[in-house]
Formats: structure tokens, sequence, C-alpha cells
């Protein structure tokens, strides 16, 4: 194959420029929606409660990173090492503690900052290749999807590896299209990589092959890898990624064995995997990644269905770099699903790597299909913005005010009680470990499930407080003692309060 033109290129764009115009109140609402998605998902940082278990376990390992200074190894628990994942999203989650306090906000804002790594990025290569206008519209179809709006400030390892997937994906499709700044694309092609690899490990690393080689393959660029910057690329990498694998196995031995074969091999081909040293394997009928792909990009996976009429003439009337755009992007979405579809243990997020292109390819393939959207477009468009916009902002109100109604698998409301009788009250949960407890208390809870435990509370010199679940609750009352009074009842458990001051007769 032959470089493209780069007078060629910037034809091509201004074709597609034409063809896919926005009006100016269009592009407005566009704006106003992506401000409002911004405002509704900040709120959300601050009044959405962390719930057990992952966004709280990887919160709790977040805080502990700063309490204890150590930022080589994430720990699990104090002193047991966390090997489940690297440490990326940790950093960025312990950073943002460090700098603007121990809270959901700290712990959150460095997420979302990634997000929005993601979405500039995303607009960015889109206007350079297809205009401002397509590239205003995915950004904010991709910004309003269910899972990438929901993902986009929480504490968990996929939005960071999806900052890299993306810079790699962009980064790849820049170098091979000889863009003016071809070497620089493909060191950023690198950086990518060592993102993907300090985020999740070789698991992003695998996901882009599964879509480039595929690539290359179909449209025979093989050549072109020859102007890739290999030697400072994979220098670049190295030196991101390598001193942290090798420094976490230096400092905890076996980390690399359970990583690369547990992490990376027996959780995704074992189904109910016993190996998880950090919790059980979530086991799901294989193939069920696709139905999951299918809703995270919801409410924007049924425009889809407006193109199925024209597909195969939009097909037969695409050109040769039109095709190699759009199986760029089409790889680029089956990737992780391809990937999935064997596995026995999967989560919705897992899809997350493939949205911003499908939006890109929504987006692409309307415009190639349909051109200019009409009336009837606008409106649903409008309509499914408005749902989505409206639909967070109710939930997140709820959380603030009634978080009850939300979830019952946080904490906070419970600690906050507990707290209000004493800031430096000592609370102890019958029953297996919360995370969100954890966050909350600052490590400063314990979990047991022995009475005899009881025993040692009323002693202690200390205010305590016990959780338990309202199940078993009459069973267990009588071995708090007569100054424990109840506090109220929180999701499934019911706090019981110590009165220092009650005189109790032996």
């Amino acid at each position: 194959m032959v470089a493209i033109d780069p007078k060629f290129a910037i034809s091509v764009r201004h074709e597609h420029e034409r063809r896919f115009a926005l009006t100016r109140s269009d592009q407005r609402f566009l704006l106003f929606a992506l401000g409002a998605l911004f405002a509704v998902r900040l709120l959300a940082m601050f009044w959405w409660p962390f719930t057990d278990s992952t966004e709280a376990r990887y919160a709790e390992i977040a805080r502990k990173m700063v309490e204890t200074g150590d930022w080589v190894t994430p720990q699990f628990d104090y002193g047991v090492p966390f090997w489940g994942k690297p440490p990326l999203h940790t950093w960025l989650s312990a950073l943002g503690m460090k700098l603007f306090g121990v809270g959901a906000f700290g712990a959150r804002i460095f997420i979302f900052a990634a997000s929005l790594g993601v979405l500039c990025l995303i607009f960015t290569w889109v206007r350079q290749h297809r205009g401002a206008d397509q590239a205003l519209v995915v950004t904010t179809v991709l910004a309003s999807s269910f899972m990438f709006f929901g993902a986009s400030a929480f504490v968990m390892t996929d939005m960071v590896m999806v900052l890299g997937t993306t810079l790699t994906m962009i980064g790849f499709y820049n170098c091979m299209m000889d863009s003016p700044y071809r070497s620089a694309w493909g060191r950023w092609f690198f950086v990518g990589i060592a993102i993907g690899l300090l985020a999740k490990g070789p698991v992003a690393l695998v996901i882009t092959m599964i879509a480039l080689l595929p690539w290359l393959a179909v449209t025979g660029r093989w050549r072109e890898l020859q102007g890739f910057p290999w030697l400072s690329g994979l220098l670049i990498a190295a030196a991101l990624t390598l001193p942290w694998y090798i420094l976490t196995e230096i400092k905890t031995p076996g980390f690399l064995r359970y990583f690369l074969v547990g992490e990376h091999f027996q959780r995704f081909v074992v189904p109910g995997w016993q190996g998880d040293l950090y919790g059980s394997g979530h086991q799901q009928p294989k193939g069920l990644i696709w139905l999951y792909a299918s809703a995270t990009f919801l409410p924007w996976s049924l425009f889809f269905l407006a193109l199925l009429p024209r597909a195969a003439s939009c097909v037969n009337e695409m050109t040769g770099s039109d095709r190699d755009w759009h199986s760029y992007l089409a790889l680029w979405v089956v990737a992780p699903l391809i990937l999935f579809t064997p596995a026995a243990n999967i989560l919705p997020a897992y899809a997350l790597p493939g949205l911003p292109a499908v939006a890109v390819l929504l987006v692409s393939l309307w415009a190639q299909g349909r051109g200019r959207p009409g009336w009837w477009a606008r409106s649903a468009v409008f309509m499914a913005i408005v749902f989505v916009g409206l639909a967070f902002l109710s939930l997140t109100i709820l959380a603030r005010y009634q978080p009850g109604s939300i979830t019952d698998r946080s904490e906070r409301g419970l600690v906050t009680a507990a707290q209000s009788y004493d800031p430096d009250v000592q609370i102890t949960y019958w029953g297996g470990r919360s995370f969100s407890a954890e966050f909350y208390t600052r490590g400063r809870v314990q979990f047991t499930e022995r009475t005899a435990t009881f025993d040692s509370l009323a002693d202690n010199g200390l205010r305590d407080a016990v959780a338990i679940p309202a199940s078993i609750a009459s069973e267990l009352v009588p071995f708090l003692g007569p100054r424990f009074d109840p506090a109220g009842r929180f999701g499934h458990r019911i706090l019981f309060v110590e009165d220092l001051d009650r005189e109790v007769t032996r």
C-alpha cells in the first residue's frame, strides 16, 4: 500500500464535513448536553457512596497506600499484597486523596480525568479525519452511553485501561496514515501500551492486537510498519512498565505467577475459578459479553437498528479509505468481545474498551448511509440524551437524600450514624469483611463471627458500636449486654451503640 496523500485526506474530511453539517442550534444543544452531563457526573462524585465490593475495595486499597506510604505494592489488607491488578488506577486514586483529602472526590477525581482524556482523544481524532461536527456528536454519544457515564468516575481499573487502549488505537491509525506527526503518534502508541500494562496488565495489549493484526491482514499494510519508531517506542514502554513489575516481584515473590497465570488465564477459562485470592469468580454463560456490550452502549445501541435497511448499500458505496476507516473501527469494537467470548468469569465493564470505537462507528455509518441528520433523528437524539441525563440526575439526588433507596451495599450511613455519637467510636461488624466500612472508618473497624468478641467491648475504655445483620439480630443481642441500645437500621444491618454512662449491675 502507498502512503495516503495528506491533501487527499483533507479533501476526504471536507467531503464528510459537507455531508454531515450540523446547524448552529444543534451544536449549541450538544455543547449544553456535554456541560450538563459533566455537572451531573461531578455531583455524583460527591454524593454517590462507595458500595461493596468493587469500588469500595479499590478505594480502600488506595486509602491504605496513602496511609502506609507504600506506593510500590497495593495492599489488600495491612501487610497483605494485592496482586490482582497493576497499580495505575490505585496511584491515581491515592494521588487524588493525597491532594484533596481522603474521601470520594479525591478517590474519583483522577479516574474522572482519565475518562475526560478518552473523550478528548476521540474528539480530536474524529475531527482530524471526519470533521468537527461528527466529532461533537461522537463525543456526546460516548459520554452519554450508560456504561461510559457510569464508569467515568468509578474507582476501578477499566476506565484507566480504556485511556490506554484508546491512545494505542489512535496512535497506531495516525501513524499508519502517514500523518504529519507520524513518529510522534508512533511513540504515543507505545505510551498507550504502557498505560494499559500498568492499568490492567497484558490483557490490554491482547485486546489491541486482536484488532490490529486482522486489520493489517485485510488492508495489506504490513510494509508500513517499517515506519514505526520501534526502538524508541519499545524503550519508552519498557521504561514505563518494567520497573514496577520487577520491583513488585522482588518485594513480594510469587506476584508474576499469580498475576500472569491466574488473573490472565485461569480467571477467564475456568468456570467458578477458585484460585482468586481476593474474592470469587463470576461464573457466567460463555458468550454473554456480546449481550453485555449491547446493554453498555444503551440507549445508542438502538440507533443501529435504524441503519439496518441501508447497511448493504452503505458498504457498497464505501471508497478504499472509508473501508479502511470502518473496518478499523469494527475490529476495535469486537476485539474485547472476541477475547471474552470463551471467558467464564466476566463483568459488563469488560466491554468498555470497545465503546469509544462503537460511538465513532455509529456516527460515521450514519453519516455515510443517511447523511445530515433529519428532524426525526435529531428528535431521537434529543430524547435519548435528556433521558440519560435525567435518569442519572434522579439517581444522584436519591443517592444524596435517600441513599437506602439506591443501594444497601454501602456502610457510609451506618458509619456516619455511629460517629455522630462519638467521632472515635470503635465499630465492630458481625460477619464478613466490608470494604466500604473500612474506607469510611479509615481502617478503624473490626469484623468478627465470634460472640466471645463482645465480652471485651464492655471494658476496653472506648465507646463501641456493633453492626449486626437484621436477620440474626434477635439471636445476637443477648450477647451484647445491657449497655448497647439500637440506633437504627441501615440497609440489612442494625446498629447498636454503647451507652458509657449506664451503670451495669453484674
